[in-house]
């Protein structure tokens, strides 16, 4: 079982002047206690609502952005958004910031993506916000095209929602055939389907759901002929203050019993990176 470390809340001890060197710190220690890749969230707004990470107008760091600024404070851990809403940005610009990523960090680069649903964030800076069937569609073409200029085709791509007239991308990621690809969601009828298809990773809540939703996975793998086993299964689970090691331990264990091979945590509520680290590193070592 591996442990990522997502960091889902900036809103840390010193504000946004210490931020930068606080966070570059975080990310080595968490590297050097034995976290295996490191993600961020892609939004522009932090959650509001219940899920217990702070309003709206708490700090949230863009997230391509920070994802460069870790390749440079990091040596090894993988680095990707978990995940990026494809209403965002334009599908060629994402396939150029991860290619361009996995090169800058040695190969270290992923794409977590799935099909947006922040509303109010999109409403209030002005971002398109189509209904559910159209993200769907979004999502898989963006996914094709993100492939296609992974490959050495600079082909024109021809979709419903998206047209590019010379797939080209200059240089080329590192990872071969291409940087590492997750699809986010637990959507039985599109996103497993999108997963079974198309993704090297899968993003699953973990819920009392779970162990159906990967026998929903399953039976996608088997519709398109693929071969379940390919596909890493990752979860997320959530530490607050009060949360010890072995709680993550714990909890991380149970995914594994269900098939998940790796859990990315994140904190709530919790100012001091330092704490975030003693608590996933010690809980990295009992699981490594």
């Amino acid at each position: 079982m591996e442990l990522g470390l997502h960091i889902a809340d900036f809103t840390w001890n010193g504000g946004a002047a210490a931020l930068g060197p606080a966070l570059a710190r975080h990310a080595r220690d968490a590297e050097a206690a034995g976290v295996s890749r490191i993600t961020v969230m892609d939004h522009f707004w932090q959650l509001g609502g219940d899920v217990g990470l702070g309003p709206f107008e708490n700090d949230m760091l863009e997230a391509y952005t920070t994802l460069g600024f870790l390749a440079a404070a990091t040596e090894r851990v993988r680095l990707h958004t978990l995940v990026t809403g494809v209403t965002y940005r334009e599908p060629a610009l994402v396939a150029k910031q991860i290619s361009t990523l996995d090169v800058l960090s040695g190969g270290r680069a992923g794409l977590g993506i799935g099909a947006a649903w922040a509303a109010d964030e999109s409403a209030g800076l002005g971002f398109g916000f189509p209904p559910t069937r159209e993200r769907f569609e979004r999502l898989e073409e963006a996914i094709r095209i993100c492939l296609q200029m992974w490959s050495d085709s600079d082909d024109p791509f021809t979709g419903e929602h998206y047209r590019l007239g010379r797939t080209l991308n200059v240089p080329q990621a590192l990872q071969r055939p291409h940087p590492y690809l997750l699809i986010g969601g637990s959507g039985e009828k599109r996103t497993l389907r999108l997963v079974a298809q198309y993704a090297d990773a899968c993003n699953i809540a973990a819920t009392p759901e779970s162990a159906r939703k990967l026998d929903v996975l399953r039976a996608h793998c088997d519709a398109v002929g693929r071969d379940y086993d390919d596909i890493e299964k990752t979860a997320m689970i959530g530490i607050d203050p009060d949360t010890t090691a072995d709680d993550v331990v714990r909890a991380a264990s149970a995914q594994r019993e269900l098939g998940f091979s790796t859990v990315y945590v994140f904190a709530r509520r919790i100012p001091e990176p330092g704490r975030i680290v003693d608590v996933v590193g010690a809980a990295a070592g009992e699981l490594g």
